[in-house]
C-alpha cells in the first residue's frame, strides 16, 4: 500500500460534527474497507472561516480507494498526494 496525506478544508462546522464523521470513516475502514485503506492519523485544523478541517494520513492500494472511502463516509476526498518520504525530527506532542 501507498502512504497518502488527504486535505478535507473546512469540512465540519465544530468537533461534534467531526467527532460524527470519525466514528463512520473508522467503521467503514475497518469493516468495509480493510482490504484497500487504513487510516494512520488525522490533524484537526481551525481554518481561516471558523469550520474545522484535517490533514490526514492513510494507506492505500490506489486514489481510487481514497475518493471510495470519501463517497461511503460522506466527506471531501479529491485532495490527495502520495508521501514521498517520512521526515520525523520529533515525536508528535502528548497531551498532559
Amino acid at each position: 500500500m501507498q502512504l497518502y496525506m488527504i486535505r478535507r478544508r473546512s469540512a465540519w462546522a465544530d468537533a461534534a460534527e467531526l467527532e460524527k464523521t470519525a466514528a463512520i470513516s473508522k467503521r467503514i475502514g475497518e469493516e468495509e474497507m480493510a482490504d484497500k485503506l487504513r487510516w494512520i492519523r488525522s490533524y484537526v485544523i481551525s481554518e481561516p472561516d471558523g469550520r474545522l478541517g484535517t490533514c490526514c494520513i492513510y494507506e492505500a492500494v490506489d486514489g481510487e480507494a481514497i475518493r471510495e472511502h470519501a463517497r461511503c463516509v460522506g466527506m471531501p476526498g479529491d485532495e490527495f498526494f502520495p508521501v514521498a518520504a517520512t521526515v520525523v525530527i520529533r515525536p508528535d506532542p502528548v497531551d498532559a
